[in-house]
């Protein structure tokens, strides 16, 4: 057994106590206080924050559940504690102590299981997720390998079948991306792919060098969980829509008409712009989803600082300007460097069989949170 698997069983091991305890009662107390507010008449007057209510509870409850056997179990175990220090009556403490192994087994089984539940919990909200390609340092050849990388999770989501779909993309002459934006249908698709996000680098010899130097050039990834109708909500007063004539690839034929949208959230200066359908609909609804995501991400982002130890979202800073990653074609290696990680498979890998350093880096996360926990 190894030390990460160690510090796991030590975990489930441990009694329920200090920060871990507070944290079950307080989200007990949350548990009563949503309740509350799904039979008042007010809440459920407002559409959008009632549902809001729904989904929390809906969250929270199969964890409170388990806490409350727990708690029932312990009071059982005390109670019959109580029976054998005492002298009154001799045939209830033999009855108590005949319990005593089976209730003792039964408290440490039902804390074991409220901590897997904590080491297990899900990704709260949808399973579908939005990328961002960009291409960095490196000119054509970054463009090029964004979309290398875009082929490689396409493969993958094939393989998983899930569905892709383009929503904006930016392409140069030579059939790379200046950048590509595109969403992943499917179950468990961001729980899987959320440790993609941030800086990836390739070494290899660019196909227009005449030389055979080794160039490195570099991309950001950015992941983000996908926003569901109801969870954010926008205030139309909080936009500034504009409308233009669409250019570049793929706009030529419509450049004739304002189908092209940019929508501006007011409130955080958040820009989004969408050309690639020839209706000027079609491209709102795209723009309005991409800005919801936004949107979304900053939140998450922000609740991710505050609650670190939980550590729910990406491993790392998430900052799209860390390095997560290097691909070095010449020595056929993938290098993740947040868990210290080498592969010699990048002829597989980038055909999208990335299973295997996905696994190492959920493994890690999972550690993480045992040691934050």
């Amino acid at each position: 057994m190894c030390a990460a698997e160690k510090d796991t069983a030590k975990f489930l091991e441990k009694p329920i106590e200090g920060r871990l305890s507070h944290r079950l009662v307080s989200m007990e107390q949350r548990f009563d206080e949503l309740e509350g507010l799904i039979g008042d008449p007010d809440q459920q007057a407002d559409g959008n924050k009632f549902q809001e209510i729904l989904r929390e509870h809906g969250s929270l409850s199969p964890m409170v559940q388990l806490h409350r056997q727990y708690i029932s179990s312990l009071a059982e175990l005390f109670e019959a504690r109580e029976i054998i220090d005492s002298d009154d009556d001799p045939e209830l403490k033999e009855l108590a102590e005949s319990e005593l192994d089976d209730l003792e087994q039964s408290v440490k089984l039902k804390a074991r299981a409220i901590r897997l539940a904590i080491l297990d919990q899900q990704v709260e909200g949808g399973d579908d997720c939005i990328f961002e390609i960009r291409a960095g340092t490196g000119g054509d050849e970054a463009a090029l390998f964004a979309s290398d990388v875009f082929k490689m999770y396409s493969l993958y989501a094939e393989k998983m079948r899930w569905k892709i779909e383009v929503l904006t993309e930016s392409e140069t002459a030579l059939g790379g991306y200046k950048e590509i934006t595109f969403s992943v249908k499917g179950r468990g698709a961001f729980e899987r792919l959320c440790f993609e996000s941030g800086g990836h680098r390739v070494q290899r010899v660019p196909t227009t060098e005449a030389q055979g130097r080794i160039h490195t050039s570099a991309i950001t990834v950015a992941v983000m969980q996908e926003a569901q109708a109801e969870e954010i909500h926008i205030e139309e007063s909080d936009l500034r829509i504009d409308t233009f004539c669409a250019s570049g690839p793929g706009g030529q034929s419509v450049n004739k008409t304002s189908s092209a949208v940019r929508i501006t959230h007011i409130p955080t200066g958040v820009v989004v712009s969408m050309q690639d359908e020839k209706s000027q609909h079609r491209n709102r609804d795209k723009a309005m989803r991409l800005l919801k995501t936004r949107l979304k991400e900053a939140q998450d982002r922000k609740q991710q600082q505050e609650e670190d130890a939980l550590r729910r979202s990406l491993i790392g800073s998430g900052d799209r300007s860390d390095r997560i990653r290097t691909y070095n074609f010449p020595q056929n290696r993938i290098t993740d460097h947040r868990i210290n990680c080498t592969l010699y498979n990048l002829d597989r890998f980038i055909g999208g069989e990335i299973d295997d350093l996905l696994d190492q880096l959920e493994a890690h996360d999972r550690e993480e949170r045992v040691q934050g926990l």
